[in-house]
């Protein structure tokens, strides 16, 4: 009694429409805020001959392009499966997530090529006009509660992708942060301060972009979850009706869900469909309690 099952009818959750939605609302409140304060931060920069509210007004207009890009990945992550994706669109999540990643590497290598040369040539540092910590201070207020608030809603849909932008969102308050205390030494004499806190931020986005991709680039190439995650699946798995053992459960990662197989072990004196019926009880009861998309099942008798 040896056959394969996978249960198509139930690759859907219930509550990926609420996923959905949940995810273009937050990452369109993104897009008002980053462009609001892309703008606001590189004019006032400008004016007020500030480098580093200049490189924050860059990493705002980051975030800005993540958030497309991250809505480009939504559109395209729950298209339904067709013959060139069997397996559904979710990873595009992960290779937005990637994209995500480099563009922080690329902006942030950038930033910090910017400030070393200042910091080469101090006596081109300008005293900076105290608009640009006023600026500061209020982007790093509405950085933080844009933060708080994506986050609280990434852990509501559980969404990875939902996370990354998220505490993308996060650096970018504590980079404002460094910012504002570079823009104060600043206008208290210490004018090398205002490149030093660009070389910072410059900094804290290369760890954060690293991370990003190093993560999502892991997923693309087939990443099993963690072993809590697999341990919690074979759990729920033994504990079925029917099934006396398993062995060789093998998953991986797709955009936020896992797409997996496993050898159940079932008693060989039962009749095909009897196999049958206990193999449909694991997916139905897997795919119900965990995050995955897709759980294929060989029996074997015991």
């Amino acid at each position: 009694m040896n056959e394969l099952h996978d249960f198509d009818e139930l690759d859907e959750e219930s509550d990926a429409p609420e996923r959905e939605r949940a995810a273009k609302r937050t990452t369109w409140v993104s897009v008002a805020v980053n462009l609001g304060l892309t703008l606001t931060q590189v004019i006032a920069g400008l004016w007020s001959g500030s480098q580093g509210l200049v490189a924050d007004g860059i990493h705002s207009l980051s975030d800005l392009v993540a958030d497309f890009v991250v809505l480009l990945a939504l559109r395209h992550s729950r298209k339904a499966p067709d013959a060139n994706h069997p397996y559904g669109h979710q990873r595009f999540e992960n290779a937005a997530s990637f994209i995500l990643g480099a563009l922080l590497l690329a902006v942030s290598l950038g930033m910090i090529n910017t400030a070393v040369h200042k910091l080469e040539n101090p006596a081109t540092i300008p005293t900076v006009h105290g608009l640009a910590l006023a600026v500061a201070l209020g982007a790093l207020a509405a950085k933080e509660l844009l933060f708080r608030y994506m986050l609280a809603v990434a852990e509501r849909v559980r969404s990875s992708l939902l996370v990354a932008n998220a505490w993308h969102a996060r650096s970018d308050a504590a980079s404002s942060l460094v910012v504002a205390i570079g823009i104060g030494g600043n206008l208290l004499g210490v004018t090398l301060l205002d490149p030093i806190a660009a070389l910072i931020v410059g900094l804290m986005i290369v760890k954060m972009g690293w991370g990003f991709t190093r993560d999502a680039f892991h997923d693309l190439t087939d990443r099993a979850v963690n072993e809590e995650q697999a341990a919690a699946i074979a759990a729920e798995i033994l504990a079925i009706p029917g099934v006396r053992g398993i062995h060789d459960l093998r998953t991986r990662k797709t955009g936020d869900m896992i797409v997996a197989d496993v050898h159940l072990e079932i008693d060989g004196h039962l009749t095909v469909a009897e196999g049958h019926e206990i193999a449909k009880r694991v997916v139905a009861t897997v795919k119900a309690r965990h995050p995955v998309l897709h759980l294929t099942t060989h029996v074997d008798p015991v």
